[in-house]
C-alpha cells in the first residue's frame, strides 16, 4: 500500500520501488528512460526523489495495461520534457487504435452471425444439398478481396473448395464460404494465417461456430479491459499534470 507522504519529503529509491513491487535497479532504469523526471543527489551521490517522480511512477504504471510499454514510456517521456502536446497526441492514437479495433470485432461478430450452420456432423463437407455454389470470381467480389488471396488461402489449407469434375473449376460449397467469411473477418482484425488454421480446425471439429464465439467473447473482455485501463491512466497522467504544474 502507498504511504501518505509529506510534500517536501525526500524519497529513497527503494520508497518508490517497495509499494509496486519494483527493484529498487527498476525505479533507476525508469529514470534513465526518461519516464521519470531526473533526481536529486545528496552530497554523496545517492539519488533523492520526490512526490514528483511517485506521482510520474503512477502515472507511467497506469498507462501501460491501456496503451502498452512502449507508447506509455514515449507519452510520460514527452510530458517530462514538456511535450504535453506530444503526450496527448499519442494518447490519441491509442484511443484511435481501440476504436479501430472495436469496428473491427463488430465486423467479425456481424459475418458470424450471418453463418449458416454445417449441413450435418462435425464435418461441414458431409453428404448433403449444397445451396449456394460459387465459383473463384464471385465469392472474391462478394468478399472484397482478389481471387488469388482465395487461392492463397487455399494453399494455407484455410479453404477447400472442391473441384469440378469437368471443368476442374473450384466449386465453393456452404462451408467453404462460411470459412472463407472467417478467414477475411480475422485478417481483417490482423491475426496471422498460421493463427486462424486451428481455429478454422476447431469451428470444423466442433460441427459450429462455438470456438469462434468463445473467442469473440474473450477479444470483446480484452478491449473493455484496454477501454477501463486507458480511463485509470488518464485519470494518473492528469494527477501527474496537476503536480508538474503545482511544483512549476
Amino acid at each position: 500500500m502507498v504511504r501518505n507522504l509529506q510534500t517536501d519529503e525526500k524519497l529513497r529509491p527503494v520508497d518508490l520501488a517497495r509499494p509496486y513491487g519494483l527493484s529498487t535497479q527498476a525505479v533507476r532504469n525508469y529514470e534513465d528512460a526518461g519516464i521519470l523526471p531526473a533526481a536529486g543527489r545528496t552530497a554523496h551521490g545517492y539519488r533523492t526523489y520526490t512526490l514528483v517522480h511517485a506521482g510520474a511512477l503512477r502515472a507511467f504504471l497506469a498507462l501501460v495495461p491501456g496503451h502498452g510499454h512502449r507508447t506509455a514510456t514515449a507519452i510520460m517521456q514527452a510530458v517530462n520534457r514538456g511535450a504535453v502536446d506530444e503526450a496527448l497526441r499519442l494518447i490519441d492514437a491509442s484511443h484511435a487504435q481501440l476504436l479501430d479495433d472495436r469496428r473491427t470485432l463488430q465486423a467479425v461478430e456481424r459475418a458470424v452471425g450471418g453463418l449458416a450452420p454445417p449441413a450435418s456432423g462435425p464435418d461441414h463437407r458431409a453428404p448433403g444439398p449444397r445451396s449456394g455454389r460459387r465459383y473463384i470470381g464471385p465469392l472474391a467480389r462478394e468478399l472484397g478481396i482478389r481471387p488469388a488471396t482465395l487461392r492463397k488461402w487455399e494453399e494455407a489449407g484455410l479453404v477447400r473448395p472442391r473441384r469440378d469434375p469437368v471443368t476442374g473449376y473450384r466449386v465453393y460449397d456452404d462451408g467453404d464460404v462460411r470459412d472463407a467469411r472467417i478467414v477475411h473477418q480475422l485478417r481483417r482484425g490482423g491475426h496471422l494465417l498460421e493463427q486462424i488454421a486451428p481455429l478454422l480446425a476447431q469451428v470444423r471439429e466442433a460441427g459450429g461456430l462455438e470456438p469462434l464465439e468463445g473467442i469473440l467473447r474473450d477479444w470483446h473482455g480484452r478491449l473493455s479491459d484496454r477501454g477501463r485501463a486507458m480511463l485509470t491512466g488518464a485519470a494518473q497522467l492528469d494527477a501527474y499534470l496537476c503536480r508538474l504544474h503545482t511544483e512549476a
